[in-house]
């Protein structure tokens, strides 16, 4: 196991220690303690979010054996786990009240944002004093850092997306699962025979909650496009372009041409995830991590139908990167903040270096059937290091490896293109009726509804840097 390099209780001894200043900290903490987290003078008592919820059982059980273990070796902390998750249209005033825990998780969208309003705080003194800190992959930290590079944040299985594809129902319409699409112009011929052999959804795009402008990004990228662009020091939408123009071009000749995307539109990612356990969508854009969902929340049986590849390209060459991120909000006082990046290393770094680490968890979470144990995601630090990884957890994998091989080697082709830099969330959700119209109506006039939409993010990105 690997450890911070200078061992925990002479780190928080220093902290607590540091003459004025941890005064007050500890004067806060007492106040705190309890309503907010805080300590006693000898322990100090974090509130963290990350707990899985009560649907994945296995999960939780995993998460709280972690706490028993980590307060073991650090008896001056204690953690109390929160099923609360991030939500940026409460956050401010939480974070305002007093009321956000120490380690929040927000999807990779946020991290910038957070990081221009000042609503978390660098760890990166507390992060180098990780032995293994310095091997880090450089990409997977760019979008976690601000221009003078502080990191702000630990990422937890990073990944790309791709596309998810039922290999039964390829067979069925007479294709090759083990050859999935590559171009855009492959997925729409190979959704028309789907839909016309089997008469269910060939593709599947999805269009509310924020996820019908995600999945738009994402073919936005596919076709060489963006959605934002650098303006000065901040960023403008960039809606009325091309790439935008040609990715709902092709959803309109599917859906109204081809007639190939079923007859049931406005769905999230929950809809159609479902729908796909069930075995009524040939694809949809997705990551390996759907293989999870579908088998754990919504009870997908046969799993060997279930195949993945690399994003299919249209001249981008270029597919989305995401992930989560676990920060640290600025509110926190500085003891606080080294035992929350203390836990943020045990628990989401370690087991993505140490074999050994990543061998015990995967045996554990091998133990519950329902559990997925084994699905790829990008290396959190090298390839040499994620072989490694690999190695150690082998005897416990219970996925279909040879499914994802894919979208393994897809992948490392394409260039990684990060979400939106600035207020992601807020764009996707601009960019939904966008979407929805052109699934719902044959006439809808694209050109109007991105300039309306671009205006529409626009002023929002001005708020939200002000």
């Amino acid at each position: 196991m690997t450890t911070m390099a200078t061992p925990r209780p002479f780190r928080l001894a220093a902290v607590l220690a540091g003459g004025v200043l941890a005064a007050g900290l500890l004067a806060a903490c007492a106040d705190d303690s309890a309503s907010e987290g805080g300590g006693d003078g000898d322990t100090v008592t974090i509130r963290v979010q990350g707990l899985p919820p009560g649907t994945d059982q296995a999960g939780q059980d995993q998460f709280n054996a972690k706490i028993d273990e980590f307060e073991e070796l650090h008896p001056d902390i204690r953690v109390e786990a929160s099923t609360n998750e991030y939500d940026p249209q409460t956050f401010s005033a939480l974070l305002a009240g007093g009321g956000v825990e120490d380690v929040i998780r927000v999807p990779l969208t946020e991290p910038q944002g957070l990081i221009q309003r000042g609503q978390v705080q660098p760890i990166t003194g507390f992060l180098d004093e990780w032995e293994h800190a310095g091997e880090l992959n450089p990409q997977v930290l760019e979008p976690i850092s601000d221009a003078d590079g502080e990191v702000y944040g630990i990422p937890r299985s990073p990944f790309a997306l791709g596309l998810v594809y039922n290999r039964a129902l390829f067979e069925q319409a007479g294709l090759d699962p083990d050859a999935p699409p590559a171009t855009w112009d492959d997925v729409r011929a190979a959704a028309q025979a789907i839909s016309d052999a089997t008469g269910v959804a060939g593709f599947v795009h999805e269009s509310k909650d924020g996820q019908g402008g995600w999945q738009l990004t994402m073919l936005a990228y596919a076709h060489g496009g963006e959605l934002e662009k650098a303006d000065g020091d901040t960023y403008v939408a960039d809606f009325q372009n091309d790439a935008v123009r040609d990715s709902l071009g092709l959803l309109r000749e599917m859906r109204w041409t081809d007639q190939s995307m079923g007859e049931t539109q406005l769905l999230n990612q929950d809809d159609v995830i479902r729908q796909f356990a069930a075995g009524q969508i040939g694809m949809f854009m997705g990551t390996p991590g759907t293989y999870r969902l579908a088998k754990q929340n919504f009870g997908m049986e046969d799993t060997a139908n279930y195949g993945v590849t690399s994003m299919p390209q249209a001249g981008g060459g270029a597919t989305m990167s995401g992930g989560e991120i676990f920060m640290v909000p600025a509110s926190v006082p500085e003891d606080r903040a080294a035992a929350a990046v203390e836990w943020m290393v045990f628990y989401y770094a370690e087991p993505q270096y140490d074999p050994e680490v990543a061998a015990a968890e995967a045996e554990a979470l091998a133990q519950d059937p329902s559990a997925a144990v084994g699905v790829p995601t990008l290396p959190m630090f090298d390839d040499a290091q994620q072989q490694l990884i690999n190695e150690a957890i082998a005897p416990h994998v219970n996925v279909e490896l040879e499914n994802f091989q894919p979208y393994l080697a897809g992948t490392p082709e394409l260039e990684l293109q990060p979400e939106p830099p600035l207020n992601a969330q807020a764009l996707y959700q601009v960019l939904d009726p966008v979407v929805q119209a052109v699934l719902t109506d044959p006439d809808a006039d694209v050109d109007a509804l991105l300039a309306a939409a671009e205006d529409e993010a626009n002023r929002q990105l001005a708020a939200a840097v002000q």
